[in-house]
């Protein structure tokens, strides 16, 4: 699959640098690299799918809409175990309506997400440049082109595009609020807003930057004062009544998993050298943004917005949110951001503003472009916590769910089993056994790891009172499993476990 994306980006690459002319001219050869970019970008999410613990999280609450139990991870019991209540609500729609399984649908809808990410990068660059445009200019549509290529190699929507999760979505929302921004749609970009933070708790900043924005340009009089007034009621009629449904259904919710501050440096620094084809361009852009105060004060305006946008992320990621995935999870909308701001710089920067006709069009900027991507898929496929941490994480996936047809075939019907993981063990129980969050007060056996089997056999694993330590090997495989069965039914729950052919019980020394 390294071989198809690499030859993605050349194929991509050749075509945007060898037909720019006839790109720049002509709509059809717009089309066809667009088509192209999407086809690389289907190429790079291929090459990662994998689904997560979220992800089946989130799928089991939204099976259980479809089947009309509610939101809920078990019948019965109102806790508030996600925070992407619209991705649930979407993602349970084609079960409702059709009968199709949530994970397909979910890791489809996912996909087209991410796609959808590389065609809005397009039109919001090209939308950002005509603002710099005298009257009666050309549109310089192959801008968007460039956008949509560094879109198409960002390793984040990457990752997570075929995964099943909200983050590509909520990508597609960030954009879509810049987009109604704009366009001047205030109302709309409320709306979209408030989708955004009903998607992702992050999505509070996109709420904050974008008000404050749409106030600084009031001030300005770019806009009317009914603007932000509008976005303001635009989310408000969303938001109200969502919250006031969470606070009557779960009685106590919780408005997302936040820290302390306390800036993860690390962090922040992977993400850099990782991602310095997005990171470069948006500080040259940042710098050219300074010295050229007196062109198109309100398309710099829109890229000052970006810029703001993808810092005010950052700092939520880094300081306020904790985040153990790989690939930056949290910082998925940081590089689309950028590839946009960067591209919407070159375009606003050097409008002709003489002449109603745009200047030549040269090809160092699609080659630019080209490389730009091409760095960037390069970054992803020898960073540490891309390509190699998603096989591993893949590889936990699978490790988990041959546990959950383990536990669910010989447990006691009706156990209950308190796991770290438990999206993927619930999804392998079916209604044979109740699968809970960690916490093993009112459990049968408790199974704290996430991370699939260990390596060699561990009786020195956290204690839980009122609780033994059981250690499986894997047989045929190195592997060991340490599982905590009630200690008053220690001896029943292990014979049976044992009775699978592929797990022998080794009592700890």
């Amino acid at each position: 699959m390294v071989y198809a994306v690499v030859g993605g980006w050349l194929v991509l690459a050749a075509l945007v640098v060898a037909c720019w002319r006839r790109i720049a001219s002509d709509r059809r050869w717009r089309t066809a690299a667009l088509l192209c970019a999407l086809a690389f970008s289907l190429l790079h999410q291929l090459l990662f799918a994998a689904e997560t613990e979220d992800a089946f999280v989130s799928f089991r609450y939204a099976q259980n809409i479809a089947d009309g139990t509610g939101p809920v991870f078990n019948a019965g019991d109102r806790t508030e175990g996600y925070s992407n209540f619209l991705w649930l609500v979407v993602i349970a729609l084609p079960r409702a309506a059709f009968g199709v399984a949530v994970p397909a649908s979910a890791m489809v809808l996912s996909a087209l997400a991410t796609l959808g990410c590389v065609l809005l990068a397009y039109f919001l660059a090209d939308r950002v440049t005509e603002l710099a445009l005298p009257p009666g200019a050309e549109p310089r549509r192959a801008v968007g082109v460039t956008a949509a290529v560094l879109t198409a190699g960002a390793s984040g929507p990457a990752v997570y595009g075929a995964s099943g999760t909200e983050l590509p979505m909520f990508v597609l929302l960030v954009l879509a609020v810049a987009y109604a921004l704009v366009a001047r749609r205030p109302v709309v970009a409320g709306v979209l807003v408030a989708g955004a933070v009903m998607t992702r708790p992050e999505g509070l900043v996109l709420a904050v930057v974008a008000g404050l924005w749409l106030v600084a340009a009031a001030a300005r009089e770019r806009h009317t004062w009914w603007a932000p007034v509008g976005y303001a009621l635009g989310a408000l009629v969303f938001l109200v009544p969502w919250t006031a449904w969470r606070a009557t259904y779960y009685h106590q919710f919780r408005a997302g998993q936040l820290h302390l501050p306390s800036p993860d440096w690390p962090y922040l620094a992977g993400f850099a050298l990782a991602h310095l084809a997005f990171l470069v361009p948006g500080v040259v852009a940042a710098g050219a943004l300074l010295r050229a105060r007196d062109r198109a004060n309100e398309a710099r305006s829109v890229l000052w917005f970006l810029l703001a946008l993808a810092a005010g992320l950052t700092v939520f990621a880094v300081v306020l949110a904790h985040d153990p995935d790989p690939a930056w999870r949290l910082l998925a909308p940081v590089p689309p951001l950028l590839a946009v701001a960067s591209a919407g710089a070159y375009g606003v920067l050097t409008a002709a503003r003489p002449s109603p006709k745009p200047r030549t069009y040269s090809r160092l900027v699609p080659a630019t472009a080209a490389a730009l991507a091409g760095v960037a898929v390069a970054a992803s496929l020898v960073s540490p916590q891309v390509l190699s941490r998603v096989h591993t994480w893949r590889t936990h996936g699978a490790q988990l769910a041959e546990i959950g047809d383990w536990l669910s075939h010989y447990l006691p019907p009706g156990s209950v089993v308190s796991a770290g993981a438990p999206g993927v063990l619930a999804s392998r129980a079916g209604g044979r056994v109740l699968v809970i969050g960690q916490g093993a007060g009112r459990s049968t056996l408790t199974v704290p790891g996430r991370d699939g089997y260990a390596q060699s056999q561990d009786c020195t694993g956290g204690r839980f009172d009122g609780y033994r330590v059981a250690t499986f090997h894997r047989t045929g495989t190195p592997f060991w499993i340490a599982v905590y069965p009630r200690a008053d039914e220690v001896t029943r729950l292990v014979g049976d476990l044992d009775e699978a052919p592929g797990f022998q019980y080794v009592a700890c020394p």
